[in-house]
């Protein structure tokens, strides 16, 4: 396989690292150059300094003093993330990233964007290849174009009118470090709604939920339990016990501990990633019906997708049928470092061919198609 060079940016609102586990954006980063590097690939990082990032050669592009004077100190744990593409840091870092990006590239490099159209102007200064990597958002931009899943690639299509496919689009789903996760088959007695505290999340459908069947819900993440803007007003529900977001231990421990992770998402979840951590924990999730959840939750064997109150419900009380050893085997052979890195390596290869025959690009070396297969739990 070939040698690849990329220019993977980082977000210009956060460091880029593993504490910042409440950004499944800043997530997503630092894994894939762990990915990267792992085939061996060339990895030119650009964020804002303290990022700690597996690279070649990291270049801080921002400072903690440029998102202080943007945003100001604001207590990230239970505030939302502060960014806005034409504010004082992103403007800082295009321009830092465009100088260096422009000082480093060769012909034939690729260029990594995390966050579509906030950091097209990056694209447009530095005139490479350019990948956005990982979408779960709306304000695409690129010509080549990674989704979450086939759910949200189709609603994408849908936005642009676009009644075509793409070669050169994939669906390469999130991935996860599995040894982060603890595989814990006995459970203590709360329910787990975890992410951010709005009504589109489903926070008061979760609420609702544990009440009627007599639980203890914990809620962790970002916002309040009473918003009146959001519609929420949860703060004198005995049965809720309220946590900000917490770090990448304690997420482990209150995941694998939950008897359920409650995640009835209204709108068309892109991925919804803690569904895929709550099953690697051996914790069965009980979701919505659309978005991604069709892809991630296996009914009946990893969880339950539900429709109706009384659905939700009714699989709450039974979710001791959800065998804690299925979750973990289907979301640690689909998810996995291992088994999306794959997938990423077979589709910047072909990227790669774009420098070559393109299309008919040939590959003698190729003695397998297996990077769409999905590995299902075995039946006991």
């Amino acid at each position: 396989m070939a040698h690849l060079r990329f220019h993977l940016l980082g977000l210009a609102h956060l460091p880029t690292h593993r504490e910042n586990s409440a950004c499944a954006y800043t997530q997503k980063v630092v894994k894939l150059a762990k990915i990267l590097k792992s085939y061996g690939h060339t990895v030119y990082f650009y964020g804002v300094e303290g990022s700690t990032v597996e690279c070649d050669e990291l270049i801080s592009v921002s400072t903690q003093k440029v998102l202080n004077d943007t945003y100001g100190k604001y207590d990230q744990t239970r505030e939302f993330f502060k960014h806005d593409p034409k504010d004082l840091a992103h403007t800082i870092f295009n321009k830092n990233a465009i100088k260096a990006i422009n000082e480093r590239k060769e012909d034939h490099d690729i260029l990594l964007c995390p966050m579509g159209n906030y950091q097209q102007p990056i694209s447009q200064g530095v005139n490479l290849l350019t990948v956005e990597s990982g979408i779960g958002y709306t304000g695409v931009f690129s010509s080549f174009r990674v989704f979450e899943s086939y759910a949200w690639m189709h609603y994408i299509y849908g936005l642009l009118n676009q009644a075509d496919g793409v070669w050169y689009d994939a669906v390469i789903p999130n991935y996860f470090e599995v040894n982060d996760f603890t595989f814990e088959p006995k459970k203590d007695d709360y329910l787990l709604y975890f992410g951010r505290i709005i009504w589109r999340k489903g926070v008061q459908i979760a609420a609702e939920v544990a009440k009627a069947t007599g639980n203890k819900l914990y809620i962790v993440g970002q916002g309040s339990l009473d918003n009146r803007g959001e519609g929420l007003y949860l703060s004198r529900e005995k049965h809720i016990t309220y946590l900000p977001a917490v770090g990448p231990e304690e997420r482990n421990r209150l995941l694998g501990k939950a008897k359920a992770v409650l995640m009835p998402t209204i709108y068309l979840e892109p991925f919804g990633g803690v569904n895929v951590e709550a099953q690697l924990c051996g914790t069965p999730v009980i979701t919505s019906d659309w978005g991604a959840f069709p892809e991630t939750v296996l009914h009946g064997v990893t969880g339950y997708r539900c429709r109706t109150f009384e659905e939700f419900c009714w699989a709450v009380k039974h979710i001791e049928q959800i065998k804690p050893e299925n979750c973990r085997e289907w979301a640690e052979k689909n998810y996995s470092l291992d088994r999306i890195g794959k997938m990423y390596e077979e589709y910047f290869q072909r990227i790669n061919g774009l420098f070559g025959k393109g299309w008919y690009e040939e590959n003698p070396e190729r003695n397998e198609l297996e990077w769409l297969k999905r590995y299902y739990p075995n039946p006991t």
